[in-house]
């Protein structure tokens, strides 16, 4: 019989939900698995296979990672392929600077510590007044629902399928009405039901929400112009 392989064990805290999580480096399949999902560019290859890896190499029991803040999947991930492959991937961007009318175009070599990515920040208050009666309380959205989200082909019907399935309660000045206790589609026609401007309101929770990014500052050695890139999105911090 072979001699077993020892695998090290890692341990983080996830940044919004604040669980603790035991895992262990993915490994040479999971790894190859991982480059066939990003090479193929679909966005739910990519998703099912970030989630098959989690859950292969998540030790702690009892982690629904579709019910998890996608950030904090995206963050848990994130340092699992640090362990997994390196801490540092190799980047390369291209100048767009623009030099006697033409784009600069030289290509920039930079490097990235993955355990350096940290998320982003937010102001934006969860609790949104829409009218003078209604407040909806919102919450971060969940791994499953962008997942779920992603699939469809509509720009629009994503949006108001985010935003619905982000709400957590809505109050009326008298009473709670909680999501996970409404009826199928219950949700969707309420957020279709709001007019442009309360609508509007809860669309600026999801766009600012906490991002995994990276600020990045190269200079070209071509036409010498200072770039500042910001990185953001599990695709750009694989190299």
């Amino acid at each position: 019989m072979l001699p077993k392989i020892d695998v090290p064990t890692y341990e983080l805290e996830l940044p919004l939900s604040k669980k603790k999580i035991k895992y262990r480096p993915f490994l040479v399949k999971e790894q190859k698995n991982l480059l066939m999902a990003m090479e193929s560019e679909e966005a739910d290859t990519i998703h099912h296979t970030i989630k098959d890896i989690l859950s292969n190499c998540t030790l702690t029991e009892n982690i629904d990672f579709d019910k998890l803040p996608i950030i904090d999947v995206e963050y848990l991930f994130i340092n699992l392929r640090a362990k997994s492959v390196g801490e540092i991937v190799d980047s390369r961007y291209r100048c767009n600077n623009e030099v006697e009318g033409k784009d600069c175009g030289n290509i920039m070599e930079t490097k990235v510590n993955l355990l350096n990515v940290k998320p982003t920040t937010s102001d934006v208050n969860p609790e949104i007044q829409i009218s003078d009666k209604l407040t909806i309380k919102m919450k971060y959205p969940e791994f499953g629902v962008v997942k779920d989200s992603l699939k469809m082909d509509n720009i629009n019907d994503v949006t108001f399928n985010m935003i619905a399935q982000s709400i957590e309660y809505i109050y009326d000045g008298e009473q709670f009405y909680y999501a996970h206790e409404a009826q199928p589609g219950e949700l969707l026609e309420f957020v279709e039901g709001m007019n442009q401007s309360q609508f509007m309101m809860v669309e600026n929770f999801l766009n600012n929400l906490p991002q995994m990014r990276e600020t990045i500052k190269l200079k070209c050695s071509k036409c010498g112009f200072d770039h500042t890139i910001e990185v953001e999105g599990l695709e750009n911090f694989f190299g």
